[in-house]
């Protein structure tokens, strides 16, 4: 059987395979000395695991509309309307976990492995305890040494809580940590029912449950404080107005009770008329009780409206089984490559004939 190549040569795939088959010997110490060393490099891999939880956010009918805006405007079709009133609607979420401050905020979460022989809180845990290759510690070592000749003294001052880290300012090695950490947390949102799934990779199940709930925690409170932020601020100055308006009330309260303490019995004219002051001051002093009193409630009622709800579809589990590194796949991958490198390099001169010509 022959085929055309592209420069017009003929390939005789015959005789391929019978130089394949004649090479079988080499392939066989091929595949032996690959399988080793894939072994060898991939075995001491640490192992690592996912956790994923998935969460249904409140959409209120705004945000809704808003959706189906942008969706029709893909079309040339205006709804008006623009995205709703939140400037941080469900398919922004992702975009806080590159947020620095929102990262730092999780430094402090106490988290312990599986097997119960370190418990400490996620910075520490992730500087000191992670597990490497030993195999790649002599090339780990030699960089840092050249990064040492090279690197200045970091001065950077430090700041108390959240281990000493602000994410307005940060050293190389902070910054290098919170990258870590940043692609050891992923999140995403389904853009048709607004599904936000949350996967927490790390080397112990136990810990990527503990920080994948947490994360979730973390998530829900940022949004919360977000969406009521403006509302609490109404809440606590209707709360001043009204407690302002109470102690005046009283002081009001007092000064009637008072004179008409202080003036039984009397029916002079003038006493009558600074008594009907008096009332008419305690009239509209609680008159202004009762209205701050109205506002404060709504105000209540307005911040239980914009606080949003969050339904729990999936809650953290801790991993049975590691996510990776697939050490079979790895290992068949590296010898269905080496096999396809050796079998091209052994046909070489039976594919590309006119190499061997130009030799000779």
């Amino acid at each position: 059987m022959e085929q055309n190549n592209s420069q017009g040569q003929i390939i005789d795939l015959l005789q391929i395979s019978k130089t394949l088959w004649q090479k079988r010997r080499t392939f066989i110490k091929v595949w032996i000395v690959t399988f080793v060393l894939s072994c060898i490099w991939i075995l001491p891999q640490p192992r690592y695991y996912i956790c994923e939880v998935k969460l249904a956010p409140e959409v209120n009918g705004d945000q809704a509309f808003g959706g189906l805006s942008n969706l029709a405007s893909s079309f040339g079709i205006d709804f008006g309307g623009g995205s709703g009133q939140d400037a941080i609607y469900p398919e922004l979420y992702p975009e806080l976990f590159e947020n620095p401050k929102f990262i730092v905020g999780l430094y402090d979460i106490h988290v312990t492995t599986k097997e119960g022989d370190i418990s400490t809180d996620y910075f520490t845990y992730i500087k000191q305890h992670q597990k490497k290759n030993l195999l790649t510690l002599p090339f780990r070592t030699a960089i840092k040494s050249i990064k040492s000749l090279f690197d200045k003294e970091d001065n950077t001052p430090r700041i108390a809580g959240s281990r000493g880290v602000n994410p307005f300012l940060m050293n190389r090695k902070d910054y290098e940590l919170m990258l870590k950490i940043m692609n050891n947390i992923k999140c995403s949102v389904d853009k048709k029912n607004f599904v936000i799934s949350i996967n927490v990779k790390d080397q112990d199940a136990l810990v990527s449950a503990i920080m994948a709930d947490s994360v979730k925690k973390h998530l829900q409170d940022f949004i919360i404080q977000y969406r009521t932020s403006k509302a609490i601020e109404d809440v606590a100055h209707y709360q001043h107005m009204r407690d302002s308006a109470e102690i005046e009330y009283n002081l009001s309260m007092e000064r009637y009770s008072r004179f008409c303490d202080m003036h039984r019995n009397i029916i002079l004219q003038t006493y009558q008329s600074q008594r009907d002051k008096l009332e008419s001051d305690l009239a509209l002093k609680q008159n202004s009780l009762s209205v701050m009193e109205t506002q404060l409630q709504s105000s209540k009622m307005k911040l239980q409206e914009k606080t949003p709800a969050f339904t729990t579809l999936k809650s953290a589990i801790v991993p049975v089984k590691p996510a990776g590194p697939k050490r079979v796949v790895f290992v068949l991958g590296m010898l269905i490559f080496v096999t396809i490198v050796a079998g091209l390099w052994m046909v070489r001169n039976d594919i590309f004939p006119f190499n061997q010509q130009m030799q000779s």
